[in-house]
């Protein structure tokens, strides 16, 4: 996804304002909407900076302080705008999956909304920046945002000045970026729509409590997770100590160490594996070799679901698949994924899915390289939400026209 020209612009102008009446129908003025309708043709069109003050240089049809407010200070709810983009692009993609992932923002100063410095993805280093956090649709051929979050660490929840000064409302505090995800899996399910399957990379994979979330939410899943992840193979069951006469029965319990899921990766062997062809690529066919298992993961979190979900009936760790991706060339596996698909899954399918994460990342760079998703010069939190909103508005309308001259996919 490239920057259009003006001659481009042009050319799809009719189709874009129509699709600005629909997306931002909910905003209550008519200038409001004139103006989220211009700074879609501003993120748009060529140029290296998508922040204000050059984009309204570059559109010569308003004026920055006008753009500037409408993004930075003006109170419409970005809610609704995100809502519609998410049911037009649901319904045009018929997603394969959705993936959850965050990006980075890097920043100078500490004004900025949610910054303070992290670890971020983006630079490959720890870096003063914010952290966005997002839900995306995905297929092999295109994908889009469907609802973003800020990540908002914990020393902004008691920093009363910034606060203040970026207008962070009382009730948005730290969340783990897990629990966000979840959020706004909740917020789609209140708009109606559900992931047919969730794919994430280890950074939420890992995190028992974001499983545990998704199967009570009975959501689908192949999340990536750690090679030191713990897990019992299928076969192994709680068992009884024997009763010795006296005191209180023993109750059935998991009596050995679980294992890693690397030691049962190299328990079965790559031997057990199969080759295979996931995708065709710009860059030819992706292939690997990969193993599949049934394990049951065994950490702590799982452990307290099991035993509350049981009662006072002895209880069992549920079984999941364990994907693990060994090539041929390779010592020992580089890959693992968890997930709660059924037992009749083919592997290949796990593959797909495991693998379709590529996807969100390729949206990230699309929306930093093309439409300014990064450039955002304001400080406030709304304003954060507003510029964000409308950078997936503009996504969403170049994918819907990429689809109707569809090109070859990109490669992972």
């Amino acid at each position: 996804m490239a920057a259009i020209t003006p001659a481009e612009l042009a050319a799809i102008r009719g189709r874009l304002e129509a699709f600005a009446d629909d997306l931002f129908e909910s905003l209550p003025r008519k200038d409001q909407r004139a103006r989220g309708a211009c700074y879609l043709r501003g993120l748009m069109l060529e140029g290296r900076r998508k922040s204000i003050e050059p984009m309204a240089q570059r559109l010569g049809e308003v004026h920055y302080q006008a753009l500037h407010h409408f993004v930075a200070v003006s109170p419409w709810d970005w809610r609704p705008v995100r809502r519609r983009l998410a049911e037009r692009l649901v319904a045009a993609l018929s997603p394969t999956a959705w993936a959850a992932d965050d990006t980075g923002f890097p920043k100078d100063g500490d004004h900025s909304v949610g910054v303070q410095r992290q670890y971020c993805g983006t630079l490959g280093k720890t870096a003063n920046c914010q952290l966005g956090v997002s839900v995306n649709a995905v297929t092999e051929a295109a994908s889009c945002p469907l609802d973003w979050r800020l990540f908002l660490p914990e020393s902004w929840d008691d920093d009363v000045e910034r606060r203040a000064a970026c207008h962070v409302p009382e009730q948005v505090r730290h969340r783990p970026k897990w629990q966000l995800v979840l959020d706004m899996v909740d917020e789609l399910e209140g708009w109606a729509l559900r992931p047919p399957v969730l794919v994430a990379d280890a950074g939420y994979g890992e995190v028992g409590e974001f499983r545990v979330g998704l199967d009570d939410r009975q959501i689908p899943y192949v999340v990536q997770v750690k090679a030191d992840t713990s897990a019992y193979p299928e076969q192994v069951h709680p068992t009884t100590a024997p009763y010795k006469g006296r005191g209180r029965r023993p109750r059935p319990r998991y009596r050995d160490k679980p294992c890693s899921l690397k030691q049962l990766a190299l328990a079965a062997g790559q031997q057990a594996g199969v080759d295979l062809i996931w995708r065709r690529g710009s860059k030819g066919l992706q292939r690997s070799r990969f193993l599949c298992l049934r394990v049951r993961p065994a950490g702590i979190t799982p452990r307290r679901q099991a035993a509350a979900r049981a009662g006072d009936a002895c209880w069992e760790l549920p079984v999941r698949w364990l994907l693990v991706e060994w090539p041929a060339d390779k010592a020992e596996p580089v890959k693992y994924w968890l997930s709660n698909l059924p037992e009749t899954t083919p592997i290949l399918e796990l593959v797909q899915l495991g693998k379709l994460r590529w996807r969100v990342e390729q949206d990230y760079r699309e929306c930093k390289g093309a439409l300014g998703l990064d450039h955002y010069e304001g400080r406030s939190f709304g304003g954060w939400h507003h510029h964000v909103t409308l950078v997936s508005v503009a996504h969403g309308f170049l994918t819907l026209e990429r689809l109707r001259r569809p090109k070859p996919a990109a490669s992972a």
